[in-house]
């Protein structure tokens, strides 16, 4: 294992990043690397960073010092309008599913296609429903949010996502409070983007069951840096204290960080 290459190529590049909140350094210098195709997750304790830096990507939050690069092209500098070429490549799927309740799940994943391509709405409907079939909810396309479980919102915002045909897919604490079976789930998907579709997916998770079943990589952060860089193995194999504290749950003494 080793620590993140400045100088390493990748679609999505992080060289020497550093933000702060209040004053206070959340990252410090962080560098790191991610493939064509690569399901790399993003793993630390609270507050160290982790949806700080993929945030970072499109332009949700500015970095105070440093350089981030997707697909060979810096991406730190954009102003607003800049972003909107990158968000078209880049999709997001939040901790929380984020969508309309006033909606049924195929009327919300019909929504970009309306606004963002521009579809008239039965052409984006049957879009939508071709999206809900991969992520295995085309049974409950009338549906409403509230109507269903933590898991099946959580595919249906993915199914949202996947619209856009995005190139890397930025997942944000995706199997957070779900059921082991949903939450698995949900790790089937990510395997599958990258599989079936070339996706690139950066994962925000703490959920040690995905980063050792589905993860190409692993970046560790710690004290604002990448600490560790290496297979799912390569990490459960490390010799390093701080690793296998983060790996064996015991967050005491050094580990401790502040939240942000």
């Amino acid at each position: 294992m080793s620590g993140g290459d400045p100088g390493a190529a990748g679609l999505v590049v992080f060289r020497d990043v550093h933000k702060a909140f209040d004053g206070k350094p959340v990252l410090r210098g962080m560098d790191l690397a991610v493939g064509q195709g690569e399901i790399l997750f993003i793993i630390g304790t609270s507050g160290v960073g982790k949806s700080v830096t993929i945030k970072h990507l499109v332009g949700f939050l500015r970095i105070d010092r440093g350089e981030i690069w997707f697909d060979g092209r810096r991406v730190d500098q954009l102003d607003e309008k800049g972003f909107y070429a990158v968000r078209r490549r880049v999709g997001m799927v939040f901790q929380n599913a984020t969508l309309f309740d006033s909606m049924t799940l195929a009327e919300n994943v019909a929504l970009p296609l309306r606004k963002h391509k521009r579809l008239r709405p039965t052409a984006a409907l049957a879009q939508a429903m071709g999206r809900l079939e991969q992520v295995y909810l085309t049974g409950f396309a009338d549906r409403y949010p509230a109507e269903l479980s933590d898991g099946m919102r959580k595919r249906a915002a993915i199914a949202r996502t996947l619209t856009m045909d995005p190139e890397v897919v930025l997942f944000d604490e995706p199997t957070t409070d779900l059921d082991p079976v949903n939450a698995r789930r949900i790790d089937r998907l990510i395997r599958e983007l990258s599989r079936d579709l070339g996706v690139t997916s950066i994962v925000v998770s703490h959920d040690l069951t995905a980063i050792f079943t589905i993860a190409d990589r692993v970046a560790f952060l710690y004290q604002g840096r990448v600490h560790a860089l290496g297979t799912p193995d390569e990490l459960r194999r490390s010799p390093d204290p701080v690793v296998q504290q983060f790996i064996g749950g015991h967050a005491t003494g050094p580990m401790e960080t502040p939240g942000f």
